[in-house]
């Protein structure tokens, strides 16, 4: 079993930057700020996209519209290459590091691990050409300039911060971070989270779904999305922020394979290769970081490329992988076989497994 986890100084400090996550949302004005301009539509090119957009609170700060395996652009006719990982509980995701004592990756945001912080990642969508489209910084910080949110900009970060268009943009960027590390999008607030403190039980079913979750012989889901309380009683994340080959065929419905050889060089030949191209190492290639469990119920489709479109379809391919009638790999070369794969649940354990992770939505009354 892997054992990373978030060190409880690191957990209480993003709580209290956040404001408190179990007693409220209010925001700091910067926070304020940032939520504005997660929301705003004019930062895109064209208008009409935001953060939002693709990051929705109704869908768990992931992408609600569902009947796609990745999100559209912007642009028409564009999309991504990936599905949409949720911006809840990111801030807890450490900087892309390497454990040379037993050779595995962990933390880094994106599927792949590419930006070591909230702020770094946050300056990635507006650039994109396959999301928010912008052609430059001073486009943005022009549009922003221009837009609703400027008085308030200046209010926060001063008279001059939208004179310099690229130290304007980063701050842009830390607001939107710091927006990210509220209560907000870090409300634990599940039914699990109120069984752990004795405000509510599981029923029946949720019980055996939670035995199965844990038991390593059977599901074995906690050795990659730990789900005990960590020291000094911090809420579990249901992530260990490492990386792994889960076998996942290539999903032949994803939009991405059809554009145009200026945003698609490969075309339908695409592979993703995951952390093996951010860090320059073949033995990580098709290695995507393990997302977090929190708001799964709310968050399909599933896996990097969107393959999955339902949690018993999940938990079917971790249990069925290497006996049924599964696609091959979008990349054969270090595929995870000994924490899955055949895993031989029953299809009651399937049902209870998927009741469990229901109760990890936030919102719980």
């Amino acid at each position: 079993m892997k054992t990373y986890a978030i060190p409880t100084g690191i957990f209480l400090a993003l709580l209290l930057v956040g404001g408190c996550a179990r007693e409220g949302t209010t925001l700091t004005p910067e926070q304020q700020l940032g939520k504005l301009l997660f929301n705003d539509r004019s930062l895109s090119t064209p208008p009409g996209q935001a953060c939002a957009d693709c990051h929705s609170a109704e869908a768990g700060f992931a992408d609600p519209l569902t009947e796609l395996p990745v999100s559209r652009g912007a642009r028409p006719g564009r999309f991504g290459s990936r599905n949409d990982l949720t911006a809840a509980y990111a801030s807890f995701i450490g900087p892309l590091a390497y454990d040379s004592s037993i050779g595995i990756y962990s933390g880094g945001l994106f599927w792949d691990g590419r930006a070591n912080s909230l702020e770094e990642q946050a300056q990635g969508p507006p650039l994109n050409p396959l999301e928010m489209a912008n052609p430059d910084i001073e486009t943005i910080i022009g549009s922003l300039r221009q837009g609703p949110h400027a008085q308030r900009f200046r209010d926060v970060y001063g008279s001059n911060a939208l004179d310099d268009a690229p130290r304007a943009y980063e701050l842009m960027a830390k607001a939107i971070a710091q927006y990210e590390r509220s209560a907000e999008l870090n409300a634990f607030s599940s039914k699990y989270d109120a069984y752990l403190q004795g405000e509510t039980r599981l029923t029946p079913e949720e019980e055996r779904g939670l035995r199965v979750f844990e038991d390593p012989g059977r599901g074995n889901c906690a050795a990659c999305h730990p789900n005990r309380p960590g020291p000094e009683g911090t809420p579990p994340l249901f992530t260990d922020y490492t990386y792994d080959n889960l076998g996942v065929p290539p999903n032949p419905e994803n939009p991405f394979y059809y554009l145009g050889a200026e945003l698609n060089p490969d075309g339908a030949a695409f592979v993703d290769l995951g952390l093996g191209v951010v860090v320059n190492d073949p033995e990580q290639n098709g290695k995507f970081r393990v997302p977090t469990l929190r708001n799964v119920a709310v968050t399909p489709p599933y896996m990097h490329n969107g393959v999955f479109s339902t949690l018993r379809e999940v938990v079917l391919f971790y249990s069925t992988r290497d006996v049924g009638p599964w696609p091959a790999p979008e990349v054969k070369e270090n595929v995870n076989t000994l924490e899955l794969g055949n895993l031989g649940l029953t299809q009651q354990e399937v049902d209870d497994l998927v009741a469990f992770m229901k109760t990890l939505t936030d919102g719980f009354q």
